[in-house]
């Protein structure tokens, strides 16, 4: 399964909530201390980060992948 992540920067408060549960290190804090999506290829579509985010500015689109 592979996942796209949407991320609403203008809600996230830098909290690293998400960062913090993403067992892959798909996101990060960047320079300005928000959320930034770093290594997207990675996500195995868990949805910590969704689950945990206390503002609702990630999201988790989970797709199925044709073998």
């Amino acid at each position: 399964m592979k996942a796209e992540i949407f991320l609403k920067s203008e809600r996230c408060k830098g909290c690293g909530i998400c960062v913090a549960f993403c067992p892959k290190k798909v996101l990060a804090i960047d320079a300005l201390g928000r959320c930034s999506i770093v290594n997207p290829d990675e996500c195995i579509a868990c949805g910590q980060c969704e689950l945990r985010c206390p503002d609702y500015a990630i999201f988790v689109d989970k797709k199925k992948v044709a073998k």
